[in-house]
């Protein structure tokens, strides 16, 4: 089922991004979103995972990235103008306070226990710089208690995760700061600079936007030219690729994930844009990510593949929803700066896939995976998963700019 409102104009005079009708579209699939997690909301201040219908899904584990990306999410759609969002920010805001914090060795454990279900007081990296992107955000648009926990989440970033030497974060401890692997990885890399460049946003602070930009030249300017402009996922100790390495199928799949490489776009174009617009060959640098995991992973059927192998070819064909939501991101920041009819034809094409297969229109969110036949398919994700990529994919497209989003839901902004 398509939506009742029209992606855009058919015809190819119009840019999608200036254009009313689509405008129109991306603000109503924002604010269908909103309204569809807020039931997530317990009663206790934790949130629910919500089925396909958006009924709560009994006990399932609250871990941490799905509390912090409630928190930006709700804190983004409220900078844009949407209402109802100060509950969701308060109450995610104080489960990390009060039940994700560790007041005994300090950090943020990866999940609590509910109900039958053991908690893993783990401490990653990946759960941290969403704890910081939390807080970031929240300090944006003025949370009162932001300000503290963007403070804890800096500090422990930086003495427990931090390596000044090769300029990046190591990835996992137990709850006492034990090493308890030598692994180090692209993930939670990425989204550390998607959390320091919000942290820089939200202070000014310079080390947040310099060590965001130690990271993006290491996986940008070393890693992903020297093979073809695909980025290794895996690494040892010493930031060696290890190209062997296969771990948890969702968040340490074997290969490379293409989905990353177009994250990674739109995050060297905000860098960019912070630091000032230098000539430091950024923008090309973003195009030949996106282009290149375009032409790796869109398969015949529509949609991405999820992996693919040392070679380049597909190799796990699972269609998720985040890699064409951050095509789509990816593919507004280029069109931006750089507009050409290719770009736009590969936008309309991701939103037109998305539209007939992703969002869910019947009952609100997004599916977040299709079968081969192009049905809804549950072999990855319990449930809906939370709203943070796909609000994402249409409040950026909204805004006029790469960096401090702002868009408004309610008024449209010209491009």
């Amino acid at each position: 089922m398509t939506s009742a409102l029209s992606l855009g104009p058919d015809e190819t005079g119009t840019p999608w991004l200036g254009d009313p009708q689509h405008r129109s579209f991306l603000r109503a699939d924002a604010l269908r979103q909103l309204l569809f997690f807020r039931p997530s909301l317990r009663v206790d201040g934790g949130f629910d995972l919500l089925d396909h219908d958006g009924s709560p899904l009994p006990d399932a584990p609250q871990e941490l990235h799905t509390t912090t990306r409630m928190v930006h999410s709700y804190a983004i759609g409220k900078a844009a103008g949407a209402a109802g969002c100060d509950a969701m920010i308060d109450a995610g805001m104080t489960f990390l306070r009060e039940q994700h914090h560790d007041p005994r060795h300090g950090g943020y454990v990866w999940s609590v226990p509910r109900g039958d279900q053991a908690g893993d007081d783990r401490k990653l990296a990946y759960g941290h710089v969403f704890v910081l992107l939390a807080a970031a955000s929240a300090q944006k648009i003025g949370h009162p208690d932001a300000p503290a926990l963007l403070r804890d989440a800096s500090a422990v970033l930086d003495q427990r995760f931090w390596e000044e030497g090769p300029g990046l974060f190591a990835d996992e401890f137990t709850r006492d700061w034990q090493p308890f692997s030598d692994y180090r990885g692209m993930n939670a890399n990425m989204h550390g600079v998607e959390a320091l460049l919000t942290a820089y946003e939200a202070t000014g602070e310079e080390i947040y936007l310099t060590r965001a930009g130690r990271i993006l030249d290491f996986f940008l300017s070393r890693m992903a030219p020297a093979r073809d402009w695909r980025i290794p996922e895996h690494y040892t100790a010493d930031w060696q690729v290890d190209p062997a390495y296969q771990g948890d199928p969702m968040f340490r799949p074997a290969g490379t994930t293409p989905g990353h490489s177009l994250e990674f776009a739109r995050l060297v174009l905000q860098h960019w844009d912070l630091a000032g617009r230098p000539d430091s060959g950024a923008p090309d640098r973003a195009a030949r990510l996106v282009d290149r995991a375009l032409a790796d992973a869109w398969l015949p059927e529509g949609g991405l593949a999820y992996t693919l192998d040392d070679s380049g070819a597909v190799a796990v064909r699972n269609r998720y929803w985040w890699p064409v939501t951050e095509a789509i991101g990816a593919l507004a920041a280029l069109q931006k700066i750089a507009p050409s009819d290719a770009r736009e034809g590969w936008y309309r094409r991701l939103w037109r896939f998305a539209d007939a297969h992703l969002v869910d229109h019947a009952k609100g969110g997004w599916i977040p995976e299709l079968d081969a036949e192009g049905k809804p398919a549950a072999t990855q994700f319990q449930g809906k998963p939370d709203l943070y990529h796909a609000l994402q994919a249409t409040l950026f497209p909204l805004d006029r700019g790469l960096s401090r989003h702002e868009p408004r839901l309610a008024d449209p902004l010209p491009i």
